[in-house]
């Protein structure tokens, strides 16, 4: 299921499907994780690797565009939104919202288990914040588990939703899809989100093993068999299965929280832009080819990256970012002391985040400073 077609709401608690997020009032007092709670990276690459269309050229250039644009799936989040949203950034940066679906449709079942209930959740939500100059570029995580007040929006089909105080963050969009995930983080954050891109299950798999697998290392084993993942400590080259399984794992890792998963995931997406810039795609026109038709297949965007054109000229803006010019934060926050299973946005801390973004600068370290961690951070590494 794509965002185009989510139904209202139903929102799962962490770990288990099907399971309702509570949507009660929350006491907004300091406190401590106290016990276990509840995936996916890499939309990225499907820009990346449709810049590299262009190297096809040829005779069958035409027949190769018209089949890579028609893959496209997209939203036209402006025109359900209008203009009451933040401003553009008129500084040369962008930020681009992208986000993970866990629907069960279809091949996605047998992949992320559970039962198909019609719903899908944004269990990854990342905005990329790509720098003036497009050389470097800050993302922000934002823990599914988040308590947020989400504002009343329209969906793409022109349903509307009233809004609701104390809820899961990833109730935004299993309840009005993309267009009410991106109204509801311009709410947050005051950031305007330039683009969209959102990759489910199957696409996520398909696309790391067309890829040719990702390389990872691990600094001690992982064994979880909710995500059918099982790891010895050491460097690994994951396929599209145990890549899934890596950036779904929680009770395996750190402290068993959404905040660990979210550790891993980021640990994951630097080595997947590693791999990216390693694997030498534009020297080979057949694998250019499948990776971009597994790409453009797999994604969901906003109507301004809706065609294989508007892809291109994306990509070739983020061609010149490596792992080591990603500087990847989770967005402050604090367990709720009266639900360990949720957490609560650090409003002082979030502000500093959102201020940099705006103003272009690179995120201050006092922004994350005692902010809940899911102790997972040296679990994962690009060797």
């Amino acid at each position: 299921m794509t965002a185009e077609s989510t139904p209202g709401s139903g929102a799962t608690g962490p770990g288990t499907p099907g399971e309702p997020a509570a949507e009660g009032p929350r006491r907004r007092a300091g406190g401590k994780r106290r016990g276990p709670r509840g995936k996916r990276s890499g939309v990225r690459i499907a820009a990346w690797t449709a810049a590299g269309v262009v190297a096809l050229g040829g005779t069958g250039l035409g027949y190769v565009y018209v089949t890579l644009n028609g893959n496209i799936s997209s939203v036209d989040i402006d025109q359900v939104l209008g203009t009451d949203r933040p401003d553009k950034a008129d500084d040369g940066s962008e930020n681009i919202l992208v986000l993970g679906s866990d629907t069960r449709a279809g091949g996605n079942k047998d992949l992320g288990g559970g039962a198909d209930d019609g719903s899908a959740r944004s269990d990854t939500a990342m905005i990329v914040h790509v720098h003036e100059g497009r050389e470097k570029a800050s993302v922000v995580s934002l823990p599914r588990d988040t308590l947020i007040d989400r504002p009343e929006c329209t969906d793409a089909d022109g349903g509307t939703h009233p809004a609701a105080r104390d809820v899961m963050f990833n109730s935004a969009y299993s309840t009005g899809g993309a267009p009410c995930a991106v109204k509801t983080v311009e709410e947050i954050t005051d950031l305007r989100m330039d683009h969209y891109l959102e990759v489910d299950f199957s696409g996520f798999q398909e696309l790391i093993d067309e890829l040719g697998g990702v390389e990872i290392t691990t600094s001690r084993a992982i064994d979880d068999p909710d995500s059918h993942l099982e790891l010895e400590a050491g460097t690994h080259r994951l396929d599209g299965e145990q890549a899934l399984g890596l950036v779904r794992t929680r009770h395996g890792v750190g402290d068993g929280s959404d905040l660990g998963r979210i550790q891993l995931q980021q640990a994951f997406v630097k080595a997947l832009v590693k791999q990216v810039k390693e694997v030498g795609i534009l020297t080979n026109p057949k694998k250019l080819y499948d990776l971009a038709d597994t790409a453009t297949r797999a994604v969901t965007t906003d109507s301004g990256l809706g065609s294989v054109n508007s892809l291109i000229s994306f990509a070739n803006g983020l061609k010149g970012i490596g792992p080591d010019d990603l500087h990847m934060v989770t967005m402050p926050v604090r367990y709720d002391p009266a639900d360990p299973n949720r957490v609560l946005v650090q409003e002082d801390k979030a502000r500093l985040v959102w201020k940099a973004l705006k103003e272009d600068r690179p995120i201050p370290e006092a922004a994350t400073e005692d902010s809940a961690t899911g102790e997972a951070a040296d679990v994962v590494s690009a060797p």
